[in-house]
């Protein structure tokens, strides 16, 4: 059984549930992605990504939609046409790619100004990926440098992962999972603020507001 699928399970979900995974080329998103799907639905062998592609499938009622980009520019501006249907993010950022760091920031930036992004309270579920490469940065250092502390209207959490071996991606459902039935659960009367962060580990750093 697959993350996703005991994702599904654990919400009880009875409607699909449309989760877009966004990213670089190169950040990990193929592999993560593999690791996410249910077992019987897991490729042996990982092959990168040429162009631009697109994935569903669906773990019990959940709806996963997964893109996958080349590093044209060109490609990544069609990622807004799925904004209006997704429920929930996950970002992928290659943490030992310090170069394209500031690319990666961009497009972040980019996502969340969008008219379709911009004003919804969209869970993001970030993944600094590639922790198994020495001298990648940490996931702490990842949140600086994308100024993740900056996004105050959006519940976020951020978590180090080792696609390959598929370590830190068990946190990463687990939060989303909680962030899911809180907004599939609420019913749009007072509004209850919280926040807190904290640092577990000096590779998890997490923060999250719930409003």
């Amino acid at each position: 059984m697959g993350l996703f699928d005991r994702l599904a399970g654990w919400l009880g979900l009875k409607k699909e549930v449309n989760v877009l995974c966004l990213g670089l080329d190169n950040s990990g998103k193929t592999t993560i992605i593999n690791q996410l799907k249910p077992s019987h639905a897991q490729a042996q062998d990982i092959v990168p990504t040429i162009g631009f592609s697109i994935e569903k499938f669906k773990t019990s009622s959940l709806s996963f939609t997964v893109f996958d980009m080349s590093g044209q520019g060109r490609y990544r501006n069609l990622w807004e046409h799925y904004y209006k249907e997704g429920q929930a993010i996950i970002f992928v950022i290659d943490s030992a790619d310090k170069l394209r760091m500031v690319v990666a920031k961009e497009e972040l930036d980019t996502l969340l100004n969008h008219s379709d992004i911009k004003h919804r309270r969209i869970p993001i579920l970030f993944f600094a990926n590639k922790m198994d490469v020495r001298d990648a940065l940490s996931s702490v250092k990842v949140s600086q440098l994308l100024c993740l502390e900056n996004m105050k209207d959006k519940p976020w959490h951020i978590c180090a992962t080792d696609a390959l071996k598929g370590e830190g991606l068990q946190e990463g459902v687990d939060w989303l999972q909680g962030m899911m039935r809180v907004h599939m659960n609420e019913s749009g009367s007072a509004r209850v603020t919280v926040e807190y962060m904290y640092i577990n580990s000096p590779f998890t750093y997490i923060i999250y507001r719930l409003y």
